[in-house]
């Protein structure tokens, strides 16, 4: 199953793919937007992209591709986070990562290499490599990767045990499926008024769903206008749901609702 993510090899993105398909039908994509167009446009079968980690929070940039692109949600991978200080030698200067993951350790390298310059690379998996061609740069990443003439000079370095990331997997909109525990979808309300979130959100508290996530972004149309993001602890095929978002749809009459589809959530190490 041709899949595209996050590329080089060896980022987290690739290893969650790895649950998705063979090494060897996995594909890298230099952005999460080339990831979701590529799917919209039926390059590939299917795409994995981070949608959010448990320290820093949601992925923009997948929020903002799934609102303009028409793609399905058809599962969740969610993959914990073992960083890892990977470089020559521990005479070091720079520490060279995703942003993200620099976020995710930013107590530990204050702690601990505090004389450090940080580098943002655009992922973990290049920060790694430039660790391996210049002795005097760290990458952060999966402590497997250390390899060569690499070193783990210290591991677990994230400063939340618990770090994890939530992993979409998409597919061409004709695979969404109202199957499954979780469901997620965008609603471009196409208004704006005092109690308008409260008036999107009251119908699945009165049918006793669970939100299980809430965000906000910016249309980019005017100033001011927003959509939202929401995943529910519920199947799109349960009743109650559909009579949720029936309300919601009549809420959102001059904008709309995209459906992204239910799926079910498996965790990878």
């Amino acid at each position: 199953m041709r899949t595209v993510t996050l590329g080089p090899r060896g980022t987290y993105s690739h290893r969650a793919a790895g649950a998705v398909a063979d090494d060897d039908e996995i594909e890298f994509r230099e952005s999460i937007h080339d990831i979701v167009d590529a799917v919209a446009a039926g390059e590939a079968e299917r795409g994995v992209a981070p949608i959010e980690n448990s320290i820093e929070g949601s992925v923009t940039e997948t929020l903002d591709a799934l609102a303009t692109l028409d793609v399905a949600v058809v599962r969740e991978v969610i993959t914990p986070i073992r960083h890892g200080l990977l470089s020559q030698s521990e005479n070091f200067e720079t520490v060279a990562s995703h942003p993200q993951a620099l976020a995710q350790c930013r107590e530990y390298l204050d702690e601990h290499y505090p004389d450090a310059a940080t580098e943002a690379v655009a992922s973990t998996a290049a920060g790694v490599d430039l660790a391996r061609e210049d002795p005097t740069v760290a990458g952060i990443g999966h402590p497997d990767n250390a390899t060569g003439n690499l070193v783990a000079v210290a591991e677990d370095i994230q400063d939340r045990r618990s770090n994890a990331t939530r992993f979409f997997v998409l597919a061409p909109p004709e695979e969404r499926s109202d199957a499954g525990g979780k469901s997620t979808f965008v609603v471009n309300p196409g208004a704006n008024y005092p109690g308008l979130l409260l008036e999107l959100l009251e119908p699945f508290a009165e049918r006793d769903i669970d939100l299980s996530r809430v965000e906000s972004r910016p249309t980019g149309e005017r100033l001011g206008d927003y959509l939202f993001h929401v995943d529910i602890a519920a199947g799109l095929y349960e009743e109650r749901t559909q009579d949720a978002l029936e309300v919601v749809e009549d809420i959102a009459e001059n904008g709309w609702v995209r459906r992204l589809g239910s799926y079910d959530v498996e965790h990878v190490v």
